[in-house]
């Protein structure tokens, strides 16, 4: 099967991610705490204008927000491209892609929609608050671990020669190409 079948994944968190953040939206006010877990889990509704973990979420630049939007439009045409013509190596990578793929759909359309991104569950452990997040930064995070997965532990392809690509030496997991 094509590698486009993963674009289902990738419309699948979008609208998780867009379905959460909708009800956050409607259903709480900014600042909003609510604890789920004891203290550990807490929803939460807060505005990121920033970048992941809040990064220049205090800036004053006017070119901050269509920067990061004109970044992720660049950053989603290559994952598509990436996906839809099989380049994307295996399966664990075409999925990591396809969730890197629908997180960052879902948080460029919040910055489109309301400029920033709404975020909505905040982990703590003891005096450690982890930085709210939402289902498209799960998605992204979950995705790229996938992706650094396979790319350590990934099943290694072994090189047939052709007449094309010339004699390949293969030994122990080590390939040595020698074109003529």
């Amino acid at each position: 099967m094509s590698g486009a079948r993963w674009l289902w994944l990738s419309l699948a968190v979008l609208a998780a991610d867009r379905a959460t953040k909708f009800a956050i939206e409607r259903r709480t006010s900014l600042f909003f705490r609510r604890p789920i877990v004891s203290d550990i889990v807490v929803l939460v509704h807060s505005q990121n204008p920033g970048i992941a973990f809040s990064m220049f979420s205090n800036s004053k630049w006017p070119w901050l927000a269509p920067l990061l939007v004109a970044s992720s439009v660049l950053v989603m045409a290559f994952l598509l491209w990436m996906i839809v013509t099989g380049r994307a190596g295996g399966a664990l990578a075409q999925c990591g892609l396809a969730l890197i793929l629908g997180g960052a759909a879902g948080n460029a359309l919040d910055r489109v929609i309301h400029g920033g991104v709404t975020d909505f569950l905040e982990v703590r452990l003891w005096t450690y608050i982890w930085p709210a997040f939402n289902v498209a930064d799960s998605a992204i995070t979950i995705g790229a671990s996938l992706v650094l997965f396979e790319l350590l532990f990934g099943a290694r392809q072994q090189q047939t020669p052709t007449a094309e690509s010339g004699d390949a030496i293969s030994s122990a997991g080590f390939s040595l190409r020698v074109f003529c």
